[in-house]
């Protein structure tokens, strides 16, 4: 996005090293990237000759069902912003020129990352970032803006999918070396490519987390975009593969998608606080988090895999509870020694989410818990895993009670919501339709 200086236009830093490479032809070409619905890195290799003018006017077209299929790229017709009868017409992919980077592994390439909008230059209501933006902007309205910190966790696994490693030590540093050399080039590349903060081994055989440097919402949710997609490439390139499903292993630890939030005003922690306690701004976001979550789960939980993950004991929520610092609950309360450090953190995300649904949908109930103004129950210390409502047990559940809340749907956009929960329920229908080995198993020669 381009800074306002004077009343004039600046180009931000990532924009003017674009203009460079253009300029000086260091940048031979330009990957276009957007996110589907599912968070799938999608997009075009643009050669750089032509690139800049057709960002600053046109865009890039591609057919809308891009923006409309499911996992498996199968394109569901009960959509009501795209579908048969409307034809599947073109979007136009325009990119934000200050989320540029130099792709690390491409020596020559530049990676931009862009808005979705229609022929009529409206944005898009099925582009995730779009309805990230959207949720911003009513955010804004109400005078905050938010930060963002986010953590992901994924495995490292060989080709067919098992582990190379067996230990599951969390935070070694000799399983870490034992995933070298793939660690290292991770660390390097996603230092490159995103705001790195840091990786660490997690408690899983080859599982890592990596963590993102705390910054604006949308650029959270970008840099989010942009870490899986790197790592899947670092990956490859190894012979391995990075898997974001949420729970690959059911003896093993699951992977999540951690959000960790603050909201600001006026260039100031708007979560501050004197006397060591949640301040009524803060209060009021977790009573928003606390009411809405079972409806909102779906957005960072689209899968019916994701749902494994919601057991006791496992450091994955189970339940609609929040506390101070305590990881058997589902929205964790941070109180620092300084304002600028106090953060409200919700668990509850899968690492396969898209990044911006997930982040949108959080920060929709922050709104509806602002503009409400209720005060959550007293906060609850000890084993949370046996206190409050349970989570949603199943991707059908969770896309029934996602459509039903017009509270959130009217935040993020209703029809969004409708096509998003549609393009899950495929899921849930293609699941429910399949017989498994575990069924023959049990069931071929017992009844």
């Amino acid at each position: 996005m381009t800074q306002i200086i004077d009343g004039r236009s600046a180009a931000t830093a990532p924009e003017l090293e674009l203009l460079r490479g253009l300029e000086d032809g260091s940048l031979g070409e330009i990957e276009v990237a957007w996110s589907d619905a599912f968070g799938h890195a999608a997009g075009k290799r643009i050669p750089a000759r032509g690139f800049l003018e057709r960002a600053r006017s046109s865009g890039f077209a591609f057919c809308e069902a891009a923006l409309g299929w499911n996992t498996d790229g199968t394109v569901i017709d009960s959509l009501r912003l795209t579908n048969w009868d409307s034809g599947y017409p073109d979007v136009l992919a325009v990119p934000d020129l200050a989320t540029f980077r130099p792709l690390p592994w491409r020596p020559g390439v530049g990676h931009v990352v862009s808005d979705v909008v229609r022929h009529d230059r409206q944005p898009s209501p099925l582009d995730p970032r779009g309805v990230l933006k959207r949720v911003l902007a009513r955010l804004l309205a109400l005078g905050y803006t938010a930060k963002v910190g986010v953590e992901l966790e994924f495995y490292l696994l060989n080709p067919d999918g098992s582990p190379f490693q067996e230990d599951i030590h969390a935070y070694s540093l000799e399983n870490a070396n034992a995933l070298d050399p793939i660690l290292t080039d991770l660390h390097e590349t996603l230092g490159a490519f995103t705001r790195l903060e840091g990786i660490q081994t997690e408690y899983g055989p080859g599982q890592v987390e990596t963590n993102l440097i705390y910054t604006d919402a949308l650029e959270a949710a970008d840099d989010s975009a942009r870490l899986k997609y790197a790592a899947k490439e670092v990956a490859r390139r190894h012979g391995k593969i990075a898997s974001f499903m949420p729970k690959p292993f059911s003896e093993h630890s699951g992977s999540s998608a951690h959000l960790h939030i603050s909201l600001w005003r006026d260039g100031q922690p708007a979560f501050g606080s004197d006397d060591g306690n949640e301040n009524d701004v803060a209060l009021h976001a977790i009573a928003g988090l606390l009411e809405h979550l079972p409806s909102i789960t779906l957005f960072g939980a689209h899968s019916v895999n994701a749902y494994r993950r919601f057991v006791p004991d496992s450091f994955a929520p189970a339940t609609v509870t929040w506390s101070r610092d305590n990881r058997s609950a589902a929205v964790r309360s941070l109180i620092e020694s300084t304002p600028e450090g106090n953060r409200i953190e919700l668990r509850t995300g899968g690492s396969d989410a898209n990044p911006y649904w997930l982040t949108a949908s959080a920060l929709a109930a922050v709104v509806a818990g602002l503009e409400a103004a209720r005060r959550p129950p007293l906060a609850e210390g000890g084993n949370l895993y046996g206190s409050g409502t349970p989570l949603p047990e199943s991707l059908g559940v969770a896309v029934a009670l996602a459509t039903r809340n017009d509270t959130i749907a009217d935040i993020l956009g209703a029809a969004s919501v409708h096509d998003f929960a549609a393009i899950a329920s495929s899921e849930w229908i293609e699941y429910n339709g399949h017989v498994s080995d575990w069924e023959r198993q049990r069931y071929l020669t017992r009844s």
